[in-house]
């Protein structure tokens, strides 16, 4: 490693990090880039690639093809460079970084002051000079005080995504995006699997995108618990030596793996950081408060995971850029209005913007428009018995703050939407955009048509 004084020092090196580092170098700005594991962080070996492939193997053979379990476990290892090793191979993202001029360095890196940064690698500490420091240590999942739960063991989502044998059966606490998506791949592979969500299932989205989860994962052999906690475990306590799950409606789940899809964090790193050496006070919470401009304090930013604005890869590669535009005086700011969010169950979810509630609690005169996908063309071509297309409208300025999908070609549709939301564009605007027929995103055309002639 070299010494010495860069543009930017990055901790870390996932999805963020490594956006953040592209960019910079782009602009010609120097930048060391530290990670203490592997580069590229959690999507491309933990987390979106391995249960991407893992969901599709399944819906392939949930819809008669032969995917036996050794083929779709040996295509994950593949798509995650785990071939014929334990661990993933990380050299590419190593190599591309290294491509475009940056220094990568794997080490722990820990605040030192400010403009520095103290990176301990290969045993011995190394001191960088840093214009501006970017915070993108990422996250880990949330383990909750169960009583019993250590003793039990469980699975986090590495463990979940990257198995290479099928439990008997599977429990996943927590029904957000990870759980509802693992849920799905291991029923479709007939593991018993159950789900408990402590409210609705995806509880953030649409209710009627949250049923027909739900329903979907019951088509796939999951059994959803909603509204009930996980309060206790028993270990080895169940036929078999499986664990009980005592959940707070006074029910129970047996199974052999407890899988945990609570949440995230990134207090383990926070917490280590040092951020009181630049004059920043943390106080233990899963994530650090930033505005729009994503600073710290003076030429400190973070990103992605460790600020939780929404815990995806886009968003934190828009973050890491942004970041990096903002540090070398652009005039820009973070715009959170319009970040897409996919769920990739079979079928998926998909929103952008507000929903109804959220819209009338900003105080925005808003009513929804909705359109039943299963009995639209593309809805009888698939043969669907249930989705929808639903938009949230701003009825005074005539603009749509929110949209939500749910069926075949979810997370392609929304895409005309994130562009509605955030440019703010007329509806009847998007009532005379031609969308290809016949299509998810026609479906969502029509939407916009109908309501700007009801606007009038």
């Amino acid at each position: 490693m070299t010494e010495g004084t860069f543009d930017f020092v990055i901790i870390g090196a996932g999805a963020s990090g490594e956006a953040a580092a592209h960019y910079a170098r782009a602009r010609g700005a120097s930048v060391a880039i530290v990670d203490r594991d592997l580069f590229g962080g959690s999507c491309p070996f933990w987390a979106c690639m391995p249960s991407k492939t893992l969901l599709h193997a399944a819906e392939v053979r949930a819809h008669g093809a032969d995917y036996p379990w050794p083929k779709a476990s040996d295509r994950r290892d593949y798509m995650i460079n785990r071939e014929k090793r334990d661990y993933p191979d990380d050299s590419s993202h190593v190599k591309g970084l290294e491509r475009v001029g940056a220094i990568v360095v794997r080490g722990t890196a820990r605040l030192a002051g400010v403009g520095r940064v103290d990176v301990m690698h290969d045993g011995k500490s190394h001191m960088l000079a840093a214009k501006n420091v970017i915070i993108a240590v990422g996250s880990v999942g949330k383990v909750p005080p169960i009583d019993g739960l250590a003793q039990a063991g469980y699975w986090t989502n590495v463990e979940a995504t990257s198995t290479r044998t099928l439990p008997r059966s599977i429990a996943v606490l927590g029904a957000g995006p990870s759980g509802v998506e693992i849920a799905q791949y291991f029923a479709r592979f007939d593991v018993r699997t159950a789900i408990v969500a402590p409210r609705q299932v995806n509880p953030t989205d649409h209710p009627r995108s949250s049923e027909l989860i739900a329903e979907t994962l019951r088509r796939s052999g999951v059994d959803v618990r909603t509204g009930v906690r996980a309060q206790r475990v028993r270990p080895s306590a169940g036929p078999g030596g499986e664990h009980i799950i005592e959940l707070s409606d006074g029910s129970t789940v047996s199974t052999e793996v407890i899988q945990l899809s609570v949440g995230r964090t990134a207090a383990p790193a926070l917490t280590t950081l040092g951020l009181d050496t630049i004059g920043v006070a943390y106080d233990g919470a899963d994530t650090l408060t930033v505005g729009d401009d994503l600073r710290v304090t003076s030429n400190v930013y973070a990103i992605g995971d460790a600020v939780g604005h929404e815990l995806s890869t886009h968003l934190g590669h828009y973050e890491g850029e942004i970041a990096v535009r903002i540090a070398l005086g652009d005039d820009v700011r973070a715009d959170f209005s319009a970040i897409p969010r996919v769920v990739y169950t079979d079928p998926e979810t998909a929103a952008v913007g507000l929903r109804l509630d959220q819209a009338r609690d900003r105080g925005i005169d808003a009513f929804e428009q909705t359109a039943e996908l299963a009995t639209t063309s593309k809805g009888y071509i698939v043969e669907a018995d249930m989705g929808h297309v639903t938009i949230v409208v701003d009825r005074r300025n005539k603009i749509v703050v929110g949209a939500f999908i749910a069926g075949d070609g979810a997370g392609e549709a929304i895409h005309q939407a994130v562009l509605a939301v955030k440019l703010r564009i007329p509806l009847d605007t998007l009532a005379q955009t031609v969308s290809a027929f016949p299509t998810t995103s026609r479906v969502l055309g029509g939407l916009f048509a109908k309501t700007a002639l009801k606007l009038r």
